[in-house]
Parts: C-alpha cells; structure tokens; sequence
C-alpha cells in the first residue's frame, strides 16, 4: 500500500513477550469479533481500520515462538540462517523485479466486480481521477477515545529518570565482567556471582547493581553481609528460562507495562513495519499492540487523500461530497482485502473451509499473474516443475514470506501431512484466508440487498442492540435508518436477515460446498462464530477542496515530516496544469477509506483500473 501513516504503538513490556494471540480469553474474544468485526485481518495494504494489513508475518502479529526453551531450536536456528540470507538479498534480485512494469503485472489482477462491489448509494454523476499516484497523496492519522490525533511531533529521545550513570561501564573489573558473562549464559556451574564492594557507600552499591543489570540481562542481583564485608550477589531469578530470551527480564519493573510511541511510515503496511523494529530490537513482532489487535485506543481514523488530475466540474464536486458527507458509503471490504494476484485470497480460504488441503497447497504455491517479485515466480515456476518444496524453498532469498513459511513446513511434515505444514504459517496469516472469504461473502450480499431493498430499512432486517443483532419488525421499521442496518459475516453464531437475502447466503455458501447451518470446522481455528457489520456508514468531519497545480511530482500537502523539518506548506496557483480533490474525513474501525473514495468518483478503484489511469505510477 502505497500512503504515508501516523499510528500510536505500544511495546509491552518484556516480560510478557512470549504471550501469544491465543492467550486472549474466548469470551472476550467473540464479543471483539462479534460487535465490530475488528479483528479480522487485512490482505493487503492496510487501509482497513481496525485490522493489520498482511507482509512478511501477515496480517496480525504473528504468534510467539516459545521462549521458555533453555536451548535453541532448529525452527530458531533456521529463523536466524534466514535473517542472515534476507539481509543479504543482492540488489541483482531487486533489479530483476523492475523488469516488468507494474502496470503490465496488474493486468490480471482483481476488479471490484470480481469481489462482489458492485453497488453506489449516491446520484451524482461521477469523475475520474487517480488516487495514489504518490504515497503521499495518502495520509492516515489515528484518532484516540479522548479526540486527540496522533502526530509525529517530537523526535527528541525521553528522558529517562532510571538511566544509569557512565560509571556503570567502568565500576566492573575485566574478570568480573567474564564471570557475570559465563553466569548470564550458563557457561559454569555457578549459580551466582559475589562480588566485593571495596569502598562501601550507597551510591558504589547502586551503581554495581546498575551495572551488572543494564550489562547482563536476565541476572539479578542483592546485597548480601559476608564475614562484615559487603557483596553484591548476581543470580538468575528466572533460572535458564533467562537464556532463552533475555529481554524478557530485563524491562525495569518500575517502568510500567508498556513503552508507547508514534510510528511514522511512508509506503510500507503496518506489519512490513513492525517486522523491521522486532528484527532490529530482536524482540517478537506479537509484543507489539496497535489499533485493531489487542488494545482499543482508537476509535476512528483521519483520512487526508487526494486524488489527483480530476475531471469533475465544481459542481459534480460538490454534489459527490456532499453526498459522501450526509449519505456516506457502502460498507464494502476494499480490494486490499482479497490480494493484488490471480489468485485471490478468498479461494484459499474457501478451499480451507470445505477441508481441501491439496488445493490450498496448490493454491498459494502455484504460478499466477500478477504482481509479484521475481524471485517468487522462480520459486513456484520450481514448484510447478518439480513439487520438491527443498527446491522450491532454495529459490527464496526471502523465506518468511507466507509461501517460504508453507514449503519450510512440508520440507518438515511431508506432502501427505499438509495441515501440520500449514500451521508452521503465523495463526493470523492462516486466518486471513478465511476471513476474506466472510468477507467475499458479505460483499456480494450487501450488493444484492441493497439491489432487492435499496436504502430504506424493511422489516427482517438486522439491527445491533448492544452486542446482539435483533430484527426489525412491521411496526417498528420507521424508528430505524439505513445507517442501523447490519448483516452477517457468515458463521456459526450469527442470525441471518428475515427475507430474500437470508436465501441468497445459503445458495451462495451450497455453491461453494459449505454448509450455512454447520460453519464449525474439524480444526477449532478455522470455526467461523461470525460478526455483524453496518452496510452504510457516514464519514465524520468531512471537509474538502479543489486545488489547481502544474508539476504531479509536488506533494499537495504537508506530512508530519515536512512539519517537523520545517518545510514550508505548498502554495497552490489559481489556475494550473491539472486540478485535485484534497479530502480530509475520519472513519470507524474497520472500514476502508478506499470505499469512500470510489463513492466519490463512482469508479473502480482496483489497483488494476487505476494503473491504466495513471500511466507514470510515481513511486
């Protein structure tokens, strides 16, 4: 996805590092999942608000890997090899990948109708235009509960009051720093160090506890009286748990559970860049809560878009965003959601709820067109060829993509055990292959329910009462708008609207050899319980402007960054080249600001028609 994003991150804490997603209560679980469908991933680019966009560990982060294990495992070691391969990924690789042109690969790529968006609520005449022709023409503020937007305004480090003095790196001896080392690694049969505080003060103990805890992660230390002489006393608290993730005792405990912070980003999705600082601070990427997981901060996002070189008269302007402001838009899961290949991610997740492994295999593994780097159509070009997943894993320089994750897995378990190498996928990453087929689904019923009953709420509708979805009857019909409407993501716990459409999930679900009545799976994670979903929402604080400029190279407007270098706003002529539309709106958890704007236009917004558009594809 191509935009520039402002987000508040929490860094927990790192004695809770090896908690995993599933660690999350079920009942707490079903009623997120219930009440806002937040916690369903995204397949791509993260426009989506409330749910993490797919990379490398995609969409969510991904689940821990154990860290109470006294001693590396292969699975860890490999990790670590692959790391060493992907720093090394020559630019040879990433030349080859500028062969084809982009819009070339996204010639095979999915359409709106290809998903099921098919629907305006609006009457306006629509315009063409070319949203992201630059990242930055796509800007993404959260919005917290108290109404406060996250910006990036500061990038001075805090302060901190616990920072140890200078004197901690010279306080310890050679020697004592070689035995406090083998303890901290268990190379002896020590189970802790003593170590003499020749001039006894206060402040001489303080510093060698400083020293021996900011320079020996994992150890703890005490005063200890011995023969009236005073010692400070190293030990493992955690016991050999400490050596298999250090940082984990190592978070001071009176610094609270979290470290929270803004993360700024151009051009990368949400997990590219939390994978980036967990390789780098060598922690999990699952410690890392932003909007959408595990926490709520946020209950809306700001959007600033622009869409470029625009063809509408002030007056279709106008009429387009007036409507978008008091009518809003069709609820549908954007074009991100379903991947930017011939093989969309909801046929995988169909083939895993009618249990077909073979074809999932297949699926992610076989050749398709599309856009994709070069050395992925090496790998399943050796793939095709051979079905020898050793080879094929060879072909990737970068192996924890999901279909490295998926050949390293059969390399394991073999071809005749497909689910187990599966499961070596992040859980997430496996659950955004069923999601986006709910999501598939859902798409192509809020198209034929607003096709059978337009924008009007008609009795057998469904409506949440705080948690649970009741149905609109006769008499009180007129008590609701449209606005209230929700319908079913199918699942196991869900109710399915009183007319036409609830018939229309059926046949749908019988086509693709599912059955409506039983969405429970032989593997609990792929049990679909289900969640409700509005099918029209109204942006709030909606504002606009048509702008007028000549060069398309020129960002329209200032990032966070710019701010803080002090760049100064761009000034916009009275007449120009070519005319913009700058939008500023903010929207609930997941939803897509991609949806809004297509209401606007009334154009496909598939990254397909827009590459047609825009012909320079700036970068």
């Amino acid at each position: 996805m191509e935009m520039t994003e402002v987000t508040g991150v929490s860094l927990k804490r790192g004695s809770l590092a090896v908690e995993g997603n599933d660690s999350m209560a079920p009942a707490e679980e079903a009623k997120r999942q219930k009440v806002l469908d937040s916690c369903l991933p995204t397949g791509q680019d993260g426009l989506e608000h409330g749910s993490p966009p797919t990379s490398g560990h995609v969409p969510g982060p991904p689940e821990a890997v154990n860290a109470g294990q006294g001693k590396k495992n292969s699975d860890v070691q490999l990790e670590e090899e692959e790391e060493e391969e992907e720093d090394g990924l020559s630019e040879e690789a990433e030349e080859e990948e500028e062969a084809e042109s982009f819009a070339d690969m996204m010639k095979h790529g999915l359409t709106e109708l290809d998903v099921g968006i098919t629907k305006f609520v609006s009457s306006h005449q629509g315009f063409s235009g070319i949203l992201k022709e630059r990242y930055s023409d796509f800007v993404v503020h959260e919005i917290g509960k108290d109404g406060r937007i996250s910006h990036l305004d500061d990038l001075s480090v805090p302060v901190d009051e616990e920072d140890p003095s200078e004197d901690v790196f010279t306080v310890l001896t050679a020697e004592e720093k070689q035995r406090l080392e083998e303890l901290q690694l268990f190379k002896n049969k020590e189970t802790s160090v003593a170590i003499e505080v020749v001039e006894d003060t206060k402040e001489k103990r303080t510093v060698i506890h400083q020293a021996i805890k900011s320079l020996f992660p994992g150890l703890e230390t005490k005063t200890e009286d011995r023969e009236g002489k005073k010692y400070i006393v190293a030990y493992h608290a955690a016991g050999k748990k400490a050596l298999a993730n250090p940082r984990k005792h190592s978070w001071p405990k009176s610094r609270g559970s979290y470290c929270h912070f803004v993360l700024y980003k151009e051009n990368k999705d949400t997990m590219d860049a939390i994978n980036v600082l967990s390789k780098y601070l060598r922690v999990k990427p699952n410690i890392f809560s932003y909007m959408g997981t595990k926490d709520k901060r946020a209950i809306t996002v700001q959007e600033i878009a622009v869409l470029k070189n625009i063809t509408g008269t002030d007056d279709q302007v106008q009429q387009a965003m007036n409507s978008l402001k008091e009518i809003g838009f069709i609820n549908y899961y954007g074009m991100q959601r379903f991947g930017t290949t011939a093989v969309p991610t909801y046929q995988v997740g169909r083939a895993i709820l009618q249990n077909s492994w073979t074809e999932v295999m297949d699926l992610i593994l076989k050749p398709r067109s599309g856009a994709e780097k070069g050395y992925l159509v090496k790998c399943r070009e050796e793939w095709a060829k051979s079905k020898d997943p050793a080879a094929a894993l060879r072909k990737l320089p970068v192996k924890r993509c999901v279909e490295g994750q998926l050949l390293r897995g059969l390399s394991k378990y073999g071809m005749k055990n497909i689910v187990s190498a599966f499961g070596i996928i992040p859980r997430n990453n496996r659950l955004m292959y069923i999601h986006s087929y709910q999501s598939y689904v859902w798409n192509n019923m809020v198209s034929k329910r607003i096709e059978e009953y337009g924008l009007k709420p008609v009795p057998g509708d469904l409506v949440l009462k705080g948690a649970t979805a009741t149905y609109i009857d006769e008499e009180d019909v007129n008590n609701y708008s449209i606005h209230d409407v929700v319908m079913p993501l199918p699942g196991f716990d869900v109710i399915y609207p009183k007319h036409k459409i609830s018939e229309a999930y059926r046949e749908m679900l019988t086509a693709d050899n599912l059955d409506i009545d039983n969405m429970r799976h032989k593997i609990r994670d792929y049990s679909l319980s289900g969640a409700y979903r509005k099918i029209i929402i109204r942006p709030q604080n909606v504002s606009w402007e048509v702008v007028a400029y000549d060069d398309p190279k020129i960002p329209l407007f200032n990032t966070d960054v710019d701010n803080l270098e002090g760049k100064p706003p761009p000034v916009f002529a009275s007449e120009g080249k070519y005319r913009a539309l700058k939008m500023d709106f903010s929207l609930p958890p997941s939803t897509y600001a991609t949806m809004a704007i297509r209401e606007v236009l009334k154009m496909d917004t598939s990254i397909k028609n827009q590459t047609q558009l825009n012909t320079t594809w700036l970068r």
